[in-house]
């Protein structure tokens, strides 16, 4: 019976410290929030020269900060911040830059053989999830995967457009369909 109770005091005590942790997290990133909220839009508002997206992105950044589940302890929360919102930054202009290509490639095609907007639609949300999904890997092994699978290249011809070996691309294929393979069953 003593061995139940000490059990029950230590399950007791582990959600109490959890729960203690979790809403220190919460004070800290509400307070990283009020402190700083404003200096983050107007700085995404100068990357990007849009109000709307810059309140969008920031939103995003704290966002992210809500998901971590350890303490931040931040000297710099600024640079943290900028950091964290710099990468969705780029995030916002790769998807802006997919969607152009896809926009400027309908615009090429005869109107007969242009999907309609419903497939229009359903495609970028396509394109947007593959972005997403891709958007965890390293330039290179990216640039690799898409030369590949979408402009159909051989790997001696993605060799010789990179300057990179064979080797190496057999290995960037190989990290980048490990990726896709834990995005989508893992």
């Amino acid at each position: 019976m003593l061995i139940v109770a000490e059990k029950k005091n230590s399950i007791s005590d582990f959600r109490h410290d959890v729960t203690t942790d979790h809403n220190a997290l919460h004070q800290e990133i509400s307070s990283l929030y009020s402190d700083h909220r404003n200096w983050l839009q107007g700085w995404l508002r100068g990357k990007l020269g849009n109000a709307c997206d810059a309140a969008d992105l920031a939103q995003d950044t704290f966002m992210r900060l809500l998901h971590k589940h350890e303490a931040l302890q931040l000297r710099e929360p600024r640079a943290y911040l900028a950091t964290i919102a710099g990468g969705l930054v780029a995030n916002h202009w790769r998807r802006q830059a997919l969607e152009q290509a896809y926009l400027d490639a309908l615009a090429a095609q005869p109107e007969a053989l242009a999907p309609s907007p419903e497939d229009r639609c359903l495609i970028l949300q396509t394109l947007e999830e593959i972005a997403r999904l891709l958007d965890g890997l390293p330039a290179s092994v990216r640039e690799t995967f898409l030369l590949s699978q979408l402009d159909g290249l051989t790997y001696p011809q993605i060799a010789t457009r990179l300057g990179i070996t064979v080797n190496v691309v057999q290995k960037s294929m190989t990290r980048a369909l490990r990726h896709c393979y834990q995005a989508c069953y893992q």
